[in-house]
């Protein structure tokens, strides 16, 4: 049985921070996994299996949260503070906030050079790396297959001035060497990205692990998605790797924050329009226009943007109406309720 010191699972000085003077006696532990009815964790004393307290749900946690816990007891006594949070609204037409991983250092977003290198994709992407607070990082695989990568990591550093890109051939020698700057020394690296661009490759040059991983598709250049669930691995350098599912759509919440740092040349040019609520269209002294006739910014970055900024709206609204129609039933439940006892009395 492998174990680790707290330091190697991540620990720092701002978890201990978080503690009470009464919690001394509480053992850390990071999860690993969650299912519906049990948390899996690592710990300095080994593997844990634990179970929430209360009405408490396991749908609370996720991959890379810091817990305290009851060894005894086999509980969960706290969640800290996560230093960040990446979700995604749920698939579907649900307004569902899914949880896909927590205290993440860097977001690799994994795509190729090839068909599957889409703007727009990437943008959520790094939308989605802002709002949680992770070091975006984009990998581009099959750099082997392209005559310039380079083009590409240009492409993508110039999507947001947070971007780092790094073109590369996840099957080479080195492919993990290159990766070894966010996966050391219990940093935290999560993989995200469509099926089939090498996520699972480059994991296991990271873990060293052998999982099977499908053959490139003809005609497409895809491989076949072999990730189904997500967990902590021990990278070979010393840190942590979270791969996820691939992803077939991915659908922002709670992003504003992060659609503004991402498109912060916007942003800024916007504050310079002549009228507050300028709608970039054909008021005059508008900026954003201005930037686009003289060739310094791009129409398709602005309606990509636009389009953005109207999701994350409407989905903000539409969890708030969610809230309010819940309450309503809510409050005519217990309405219910009283009306019941009153009869009963009677």
């Amino acid at each position: 049985m492998t174990h680790y010191t707290l330091a190697d699972l991540g620990w720092s000085a701002r978890h201990i921070a978080q503690l009470e003077p009464e919690e001394t006696g509480a053992t850390p532990a990071r999860v690993n996994k969650v299912s519906r009815t049990r948390i899996t964790a690592l710990s300095a004393n080994g593997p844990l299996r634990l179970v929430t307290q209360g009405d408490e749900s396991t749908g609370d946690y996720v991959t890379g949260d810091w817990v305290l816990a009851d060894v005894d007891q086999g509980l969960v006594t706290r969640r800290l503070e996560r230093d960040t949070l990446l979700t995604r609204r749920a698939a579907g037409s649900g307004m569902e906030t899914q949880l896909i991983a927590a205290n993440v250092d860097t977001l690799g977003i994994v795509t190729s050079c090839n068909a599957d290198f889409n703007v727009a994709r990437l943008e959520r992407y790094l939308a989605m790396a802002a709002s949680a607070g992770c070091l975006p990082l984009i990998i581009l695989t099959k750099s082997d297959m392209c005559d310039d990568p380079r083009d590409y990591e240009r492409r993508a550093e110039a999507l947001s001035p947070l971007a780092n890109a790094l073109a590369m051939d996840a099957t080479a020698d080195d492919a993990a060497e290159q990766l070894r700057a966010w996966s050391k020394d219990g940093q935290t690296l999560a993989l995200v990205g469509s099926s089939g661009v090498g996520k699972t490759t480059l994991a296991n040059a990271l873990t060293g692990a052998e999982e099977a991983t499908a053959g490139v598709r003809e005609g497409d250049a895809k491989g076949r998605h072999t990730t189904t669930s997500r967990g902590l691995s021990r990278t070979i350098f010393g840190g942590w790797l979270i791969d996820t599912p691939g992803m077939r759509a991915l659908r922002l919440n709670d992003a504003a924050d992060g659609i503004g740092a991402v498109f912060a040349d916007i942003e800024a040019l916007a504050e310079t329009c002549k009228f507050r609520d300028c709608s970039h269209e054909a008021e005059p002294g508008c900026a954003v226009k201005a930037a686009i006739a003289a060739g310094n910014l791009d129409a398709d970055r602005v309606k990509r943007f636009e389009k953005l900024v109207r999701e994350d709206e409407m989905n903000h609204e539409a969890r708030h109406q969610a809230r309010a129609r819940e309450k309503e039933l809510q409050r005519m439940a217990r309405n219910t309720q009283a009306v019941s006892r009153h009869k009963r009395r009677k």
